[in-house]
């Protein structure tokens, strides 16, 4: 009887493979491969090229600073910069109260930290669009579309993963970016603590009589805030994307409503700052809930993005943060001339990440329930909080600052006394 031949897997090399093609994977994977390393991102969904209607993706995504020199770095902006919006005001409202007026109202200008802009926000149909096309024409980069990672197997030398289409990928350095419930974090052991607020986000698009001027709006009343994010004019009308965030009752109601119901509803909780609004898009909601990985690193394993940690959709800080996973371990790579997997690198990479998220993690989740209070006296506090930090010069800058990625250590002002400053503002 003749033996069987036997049947290898087709085996494909890489400097770095990266697990998951959403807009944190194929950005790290535009990243690694213009440091000139072969980088294979693996993603379970094929890419839509069909053409889709206008509004059949929601969300869109607000770039911050840093996250757009990374993307620049890595040859992505010009590609992204012809479709977005500037983002050059942020501004806090506070409308707590049984009539929804404004009571305290900050507004925190690019310009007071020398920038001209906080960074730019961009439909996520076309960020996805760019992406692709970029990495396509990368010769550094691969995406397998349509396939998944079925298992990893770490080694003293690198990684082996097995796919569900029978190839095996062998690289040094595996990149999880497989989402919050990643299924690499799970097989190494990371533990990671999710916590929910029984609220969800509602995602629209609206179109509005008042030109937005380049300022994102955030409306805080009980339940979670309502951000009004700048887009690109459509038909020479203003548009916004926004995020409602919700209890999820109430969310039920609001996706019951119709059309103008729904409209004069988002209006009212607008605070009417930009006219009345007129619905877009339709209407999708999201669960919000916080996640922190304990550890963002196991054999031949860095985590990024969701499987390392996940917050609510305040300040732009979700992908920004997941950016600054990459850029960080850019940084790391780009330095070392050995093992790009060692453990020492990706202790290193922990060290440097897992400390300072969990920290921010920890004070988006209280911005997050400050929001949703409804108690009176927490209101009150809420209010005189933000005319603190509005009125109080470095705590201002501090602030901004924080918010556009620095370390939360970093950012604490030194106040002088009032006898000291001479005008008791510590300006």
């Amino acid at each position: 009887m003749t033996a069987r031949p036997e049947i290898r897997p087709e085996i494909l090399t890489a400097d770095i493979a990266v697990a998951g093609g959403g807009i944190a994977g194929m950005t790290a994977t535009a990243v690694f491969a213009a440091l000139g390393l072969r980088t294979i991102c693996i993603e379970p969904a094929r890419p839509v090229t069909a053409p889709r209607a206008a509004g059949a993706d929601l969300r869109s995504t607000a770039f911050l600073e840093p996250a757009i020199a990374l993307m620049d770095e890595a040859g992505l902006w010009d590609r992204l910069a012809p479709h977005g919006t500037d983002l050059r005001v942020m501004r806090l409202l506070d409308a707590a109260g049984p009539d929804g007026a404004v009571r305290e109202q900050a507004d925190f200008d690019a310009a007071e930290i020398g920038r001209t802009r906080f960074g730019v926000n961009l439909p996520n149909r076309l960020l996805r669009r760019e992406l692709l096309a970029h990495l396509e024409a990368q010769p550094f980069a691969t995406l397998l579309a349509g396939t998944a990672v079925r298992r990893l197997t770490p080694r003293t030398a690198g990684a082996i993963l097995h796919l569900s289409d029978g190839r095996q990928v062998r690289a040094p350095l595996v990149v999880a970016a497989d989402g919050r419930d990643s299924p690499l974090r799970q097989a190494a052991g990371i533990s990671a603590p999710r916590w929910d607020y029984g609220q969800q986000a509602l995602v629209f698009a609206v179109a509005h009589p008042r030109p937005h001027d380049n300022v994102s709006i955030e409306v805080h009343r009980d339940g979670g805030p309502f951000t009004l994010v700048p887009l690109p004019d459509r038909d020479g009308t203003p548009h916004s994307a926004v995020v409602w965030m919700e209890r999820g009752a109430e969310v039920a109601r609001l996706r019951a409503l119709d059309t103008d119901a729904f409209a004069q509803a988002a209006t009212e909780r607008s605070c009417g700052e930009l006219g009345p609004l007129t619905l877009a898009s339709e209407r999708a909601a999201w669960p919000i809930v916080s996640q922190i990985a304990a550890r963002f690193d196991a054999a031949r394993l860095a985590l990024i993005a969701e499987a390392a940690h996940v917050v609510p959709p305040i300040g732009a800080q979700g992908l920004n943060t997941s950016l600054a996973d990459v850029a960080c371990l850019k940084e790391l790579i780009a330095a070392t001339r050995g093992d790009i997997g060692a453990p020492d690198l990706l202790a290193r990479y922990n060290r440097a990440r897992q400390p300072e998220t969990a920290l921010r993690v920890a004070g988006i989740d209280a911005l997050n329930r400050a929001a949703m209070t409804g108690a009176p006296t927490l209101q009150a506090a809420r209010r005189a909080a933000l005319a603190l930090l509005h009125r109080t010069g470095p705590l201002k800058t501090a602030a901004m600052r924080l918010g556009l990625g620095a370390h939360p250590a970093s950012t604490v002002p030194k106040i002088s006394p009032p006898e000291a400053s001479g005008n008791g503002h510590g300006r």
